[in-house]
């Protein structure tokens, strides 16, 4: 089908430029957790009887208080047994170190603790009365249970996660316990309309196939062992999905309808009352805990969820009272013990985890939990990309951003001022749809986020503009507004764009020649429409063929600078297959 893009008016807001051992460390970690504390397991009642499966370890010094410091989780405790010890029980090592109470429980109908399994549970239990249930109060009523029963315990907690734990430590911020002093939600989930699943109404096949495969299987009774999908079918997502078909034959050739949420999602696409009812970022206002959001600029599963996440509990609540650190990482590395130094071919020259965990994290527990002193953590505390380095910022995005219009043009030029009007087209065949990946992969991936994009550049069904090189820094922040005039010759299209930085050949810096790489174009950002969303998630509608239609998205935060000797580049296509499923059909 034909694509035309008639004009491309992006809003940027910008600042002014301005092995062995690790096998051997991980022992030792383990050595020291069962030397310096003790494991008990409970089952703790809820509200309404139901009990939840929960390890507790303690540490062994006698007469001295510890902070509880839990983590309540759909992915399983284990290992199971009071005998049996975890290897790692804090973010860091120097979390055992310090001494806290930590706290592991099964969620509700996952793994050991009893009950139903709800994904995304609605969180309404204060309009159904006293009894009702929900997450929110099987938080209050866990945090109730432990402050009364555990001993060496100051009557302080805190709670931690990332991804879908994350999403229940934003959860317990709900009508909060009064012993709920801080949290940290990393990566929580948000919405899963837009999280990981959905990306502006994008359905993200491979990540939602291979994630509830098995996540999704349904358990019969509390049980210890892990739930098991089937086993990995080809690492060739490209050719997998492509052969898939439409989204029915995941039932009719895989699942035979026996996990119940990937019916739920495939049979709601549009952001109505179902997905609604689901969005935990209705529930953030007033909170009362000290909150600290932590996020990746590379997390390809929920970049959306902490962005979200902080700027609702921002908005509502003291700007004192929540704070956001974004970093180099994908899903989760900040807590990784190799480090955020790499991702795939970019280089970020320093461990940016270690750092993130030392000068940040346990600060922020130290400080609401054990009462030490102010840690002096900034309202947000963001890696620069590009140049490579922490920022500081009392608001996001910085009070002293600047607005600056960029205009496609003729001859793939990319420029600050309106250009004479004209359009630009493609094809784009869904039967050769364009990879998210010049590697072969599932399609589910951590380094593509920044990958060398000169192998979509190069194909004819996909639209390249860029700047002059430039002479000075340019530093983009905050979200990036698009709006454009599209056309198709179909009722239905996906608009993907990309905002790529375009390295020298030569290092103006150093007057060193890449030979490996030459001039680089390293992926800072993409995104996602599907074109019947455009006006509105609930109640989509088709495109009419041949007509130029305006279509606005925003591309996520970034912060990131383009070194002079650069150049700012933008491609527009109409697939990133399997990451965003090509469906013909519309409405």
């Amino acid at each position: 089908m034909r694509m035309t893009v008639t004009r491309l008016l992006l809003l940027l807001v910008m600042v002014s430029p301005c092995g062995f051992a690790a096998d051997e460390q991980a022992d030792k970690r383990a050595e020291y957790i069962r030397a310096n504390y003790t494991k008990y397991e409970y089952q703790i009642p809820m509200r309404d009887g139901v009990k939840l499966f929960t390890s507790v370890y303690i540490p062994t010094e006698d007469g001295a208080s510890y902070p509880i410091l839990m983590q309540r989780t759909p992915y399983r405790v284990a290992p199971y047994g009071v005998s049996k010890y975890k290897t790692r029980l804090g973010p860091s090592a120097a979390f055992e170190q310090e001494g806290f109470i930590f706290v592991f429980q099964d969620v509700r109908g996952k793994s050991m603790s009893e009950g139903e399994f709800v994904n995304m549970r609605p969180q309404n239990a204060y309009q159904r009365g006293k009894k009702a249930t929900d997450d929110a109060t099987d938080t209050y009523d866990t945090i109730e249970w432990l402050i009364e029963n555990l001993p060496q315990n100051n009557g302080r907690v805190g709670m931690w996660g990332t991804s879908y734990p994350g999403y229940y430590t934003s959860v317990g911020a709900i009508n909060s316990h009064p012993a709920l002093k801080a949290i940290s939600p990393q990566a929580p989930i948000a919405d899963w309309f837009f999280d990981d699943f959905h990306r502006n109404g994008a359905f993200v096949t491979p990540m939602a196939f291979i994630f509830f495969d098995s996540f999704d299987k349904q358990l019969d009774g509390p049980q210890a062992h892990r739930e098991k999908g089937m086993e990995a079918i080809t690492p060739d997502g490209y050719e997998f999905f492509k052969a898939l078909g439409p989204l029915s034959n995941v039932n009719k050739d895989y699942f035979h309808g026996e996990r119940p949420f990937w019916n739920e999602l495939t049979e709601h696409p549009n952001y109505d009352d179902y997905w609604q009812a689901r969005n935990v970022l209705q529930h953030l206002g007033k909170t009362k805990p000290a909150t600290l959001v932590v996020g990746g600029w590379y997390d390809t599963e929920d970049l959306y969820g902490p962005l979200a996440t902080y700027q609702t509990m921002s908005n509502q609540n003291s700007k004192s009272h929540v704070k956001m650190v974004m970093g180099p990482w994908y899903h989760g590395q900040w807590n990784s013990s190799k480090g955020g130094k790499t991702l795939g071919e970019a280089d970020f020259g320093f461990d940016t985890s270690a750092w993130f965990q030392q000068e940040v994290l346990l600060p922020f527990f130290k400080q609401h939990l054990k009462q030490a002193e102010d840690a002096k953590i900034a309202t947000a505390t963001m890696f620069e990309t590009g140049s490579n380095r922490w920022r500081k910022f009392d608001v996001w995005p910085p009070r002293q951003a600047e607005s600056q219009t960029l205009y496609l043009a003729a001859d793939e030029a990319l420029l600050k001022g309106k250009s004479d009007s004209g359009a630009s087209e493609y094809i784009s065949d869904p039967n050769k749809p364009v990879p998210h990946s010049a590697k072969v992969s599932r399609g589910w991936d951590r380094p593509y986020m920044v990958e060398d994009q000169r192998y979509a550049a190069r194909r004819p069904d996909v639209l390249v503009f860029e700047t002059e090189v430039l002479d000075n820094d340019l530093t983009v922040a905050g979200a990036i507004d698009l709006d454009l005039w599209f056309s198709t010759t179909q009722t239905a299209a996906d608009i993907v764009v990309k905002l790529v930085d375009v390295f020298p050949g030569k290092d103006e810096n150093t007057d060193k020649v890449d030979a490996e790489q030459g001039n680089r174009h390293e992926l800072v950002r993409w995104g996602v429409i599907r074109g019947r969303f455009r006006d509105s998630m609930s109640e989509p509608a088709p495109f009419s063929p041949g007509t130029p239609t305006k279509v606005r998205f925003d591309l996520y935060d970034v912060l990131h600078t383009f070194k002079r000797g650069h150049k700012l580049q933008i491609q527009i296509q109409s697939s990133m297959f399997p990451f965003g499923y090509v469906r013909i059909n519309c409405c």
